[in-house]
C-alpha cells in the first residue's frame, strides 16, 4: 500500500512511500512515470516523504514505523542514504522542511509524543532539538508556517527585513492542535492549544501567505470533521474555527494549494475532494 506521494518544487520527480519499507522516485514526464530510485533502509512501513528546497540540492525525507527519520540525497545522478536520525521511541508518522529561508531544518512527529527538530550545521552534521511530551499518546502530524510576516505586504516599511519568528503546527491523539514558536534563547515554546476536534486529529496544513494579515490553518480528524482556523490577530494569540465539512468516516490529509484557495482532502472513503475554503468570510 503507497501512503504518501509527493512533487518536488518544480513537479517533475514524484516520490513514494510504501508499506513494502521502500521509498521510490519516479522521472515524470508526458503523462507517464520512469522509475529513477528504489530507496532501502527502513525497516517497517513508511508514512510520509517531503523533499527539500531545491537551493540546497535534490534532497528528501523520509520516515518511517521502524522510529527513524532517513534524509536522502541525490550526487551525481545517484541517490544515497545522507543522514538517519533514530532518536525516537516509537513510530515516526510525519515530516515537515521549514522555509528555505531558516535553512535546512526538518520538523518530524512521533507516537512517543515527541517532535523533533533536525537543523543542518554543515559538513554532514545535523543538530537535534526534542520537544518531548509534545501530544499525549502520539503526534500525528507537523506543518511549518510560511516564512512571512503577517501583514507585511500593506504594513512592512520598503527595504525593510522582516523579523522573521519560526512556528510550526502539529497534530495529535489528544484531539489537539497545537502551535509552536521558537524562542529567543533558540528554545521552542508552546504557543497556543487549538481545541475543536471530538477525535485524534490526523493532519494539519498551514496555508501558504504571501503577506496578508490572516493567517490559516486546516486540521482534519479521526472525528470525520474538517476545520479552517484562522487568525486576524497580529500578536496570533486568537484563532476561530470554522468546521468547513462533516463527513462519514475519517480524513486523513489535508494540503493546500500553492495560492491558498483550493484546500484538498482525502479520507477512509478512499475519495479525494477539492475544496474552496470562503476564508474571508469566515468569523
Amino acid at each position: 500500500m503507497i501512503h504518501d506521494t509527493q512533487m518536488d518544487y518544480y513537479g517533475t520527480p514524484l516520490a513514494t512511500c510504501s508499506s513494502d519499507r521502500s521509498v521510490k522516485i519516479f522521472g515524470v514526464c508526458n503523462g507517464g512515470q520512469i522509475l529513477i530510485a528504489d530507496l532501502r533502509g527502513h525497516e517497517g512501513p513508511v508514512w510520509q516523504v517531503a523533499w527539500a528546497h531545491p537551493m540546497y540540492g535534490n534532497i528528501l525525507a523520509s520516515c518511517s514505523y521502524d522510529r527513524k527519520v532517513i534524509i536522502w540525497r541525490e550526487e551525481n545522478g545517484t541517490w544515497e542514504k545522507s543522514h538517519e536520525h533514530a532518536g525516537h521511541d516509537s513510530s515516526v508518522n510525519s515530516v515537515c522542511w521549514a522555509p528555505h529561508d531558516y535553512g535546512l531544518i526538518l520538523a518530524c512527529g512521533s507516537s512517543d509524543g515527541a517532535i523533533s527538530l533536525l537543523t543542518y550545521t554543515g559538513e554532514g552534521q545535523w543538530e537535534v532539538k526534542k520537544i518531548n511530551n509534545a501530544h499525549t499518546i502520539g503526534c500525528n502530524a507537523v506543518s511549518w508556517a510560511p516564512a512571512v510576516v503577517p501583514g507585511s505586504l500593506v504594513d512592512q516599511p520598503s527595504g525593510q527585513k522582516p523579523n522573521y519568528i519560526k512556528k510550526f503546527a502539529s497534530g495529535g491523539c489528544d484531539n489537539l492542535i497545537k502551535l509552536w514558536k521558537e524562542e529567543e534563547d533558540g528554545q521552542w515554546k508552546e504557543e497556543q492549544k487549538l481545541e475543536a476536534h471530538s477525535d485524534w486529529v490526523q493532519d494539519v496544513a498551514w496555508a501558504p501567505s504571501i503577506g496578508l494579515s490572516t493567517s490559516t490553518i486546516a486540521s482534519c480528524s479521526q472525528d470525520g470533521r474538517v476545520f479552517i482556523w484562522t487568525c486576524d490577530d497580529a500578536s496570533g494569540n486568537t484563532w476561530s474555527p470554522k468546521l468547513l465539512h462533516k463527513f462519514s468516516d475519517v480524513m486523513w490529509h489535508v494540503s493546500w494549494s500553492i495560492t491558498a484557495n483550493i484546500l484538498a482532502v482525502s479520507g477512509g472513503d478512499n475519495k479525494e475532494l477539492q475544496m474552496q475554503p470562503q476564508i474571508d468570510h469566515l468569523p
